[in-house]
């Protein structure tokens, strides 16, 4: 830093203002400071402009697959929003394994994110969440489609359970009555999903088990396409609780000759 002020004939406290107040500097000034410091491939150091801030003005943000496209659609979303708040965003795949979530959230922590953004229900394990709650003593932890008690931890969350029942209630009005479930995951969100689709079917005086446990993406719609079709039950419409559940599904009924409207 004290090169750049040589450089641009200013002192180190007006290059640190441009770095980490650029408000306060008059525009000429700032764009002479600037300008050295790009001839100069003048890279600042996070840490200590983190410690002048009280900020690394960085998110982590940890999901199970990225290649989900759910996932990858919410991630880019959160992504360009921080980048126009002036923040930059760290990305971790956990898989979806406890040990990878806590070896994430701690290596994000010594990075010193200012918070964590956890995408999906998988989040919250049955076993306990002492991990999380620890985390969130540190920096504030948002929970999308996850519910969790305690301090400094925030939650979006939709009704899936709502959502499911309001899909068998559609198909009911289209006179649809085999009506089969594939379920692909027992988090949070895949529960009140399996709940709602039961409700929905039992009040129509449906068969509520007409559930199937299947793999989560594109196999496992196609596994629960194949289950029915070899058993020969009547079918007349799937739910899946994954958009790449049902594209397997849906590929794999059209192999077999059905018309999907």
């Amino acid at each position: 830093m004290r090169d750049i002020a040589d450089l641009a004939g200013v002192s180190i406290a007006t290059v640190s203002r441009v770095l980490n107040e650029p408000e306060k500097v008059r525009t000429e000034t700032r764009l002479k400071v600037e300008k050295v410091m790009e001839q100069n491939n003048f890279v600042a150091n996070a840490v200590a402009r983190g410690l002048v801030l009280n900020s690394m003005q960085t998110i982590g943000v940890l999901t199970v697959d990225i290649r989900d496209d759910y996932f990858a659609e919410v991630i880019y979303t959160l992504e360009r929003q921080f980048t126009d708040l002036g923040y930059n965003v760290l990305l971790s795949n956990t898989g979806g394994q406890l040990g990878e979530k806590k070896r994430y959230l701690r290596i994000m922590q010594e990075k010193q994110v200012d918070a964590f953004i956890l995408v999906g229900s998988v989040f919250k394990e049955a076993t306990g969440n002492q991990h999380i709650l620890e985390t969130s003593k540190a920096v504030p932890v948002v929970l999308i489609n996850s519910y969790l008690e305690g301090e400094n931890i925030y939650s979006v969350l939709c009704d899936d359970a709502h959502g499911v029942r309001e899909a068998v209630n559609y198909l009911v009005k289209q006179g649809r009555k085999d009506i089969y479930y594939f379920t692909d995951t027992k988090s949070a969100s895949g529960l009140a999903k399996l709940e709602g689709f039961v409700s929905g079917m039992s009040e129509h005086g449906l068969d509520p088990s007409n559930v199937i446990q299947v793999a989560r993406g594109l196999e496992g719609g196609a596994e629960g396409v194949a289950q029915l079709w070899a058993n020969k039950r009547p079918l007349s419409a799937v739910i899946c609780g994954e958009d790449m559940t049902a594209v397997g599904a849906m590929k794999a009924l059209t192999e077999f000759g059905c018309r999907i409207p």
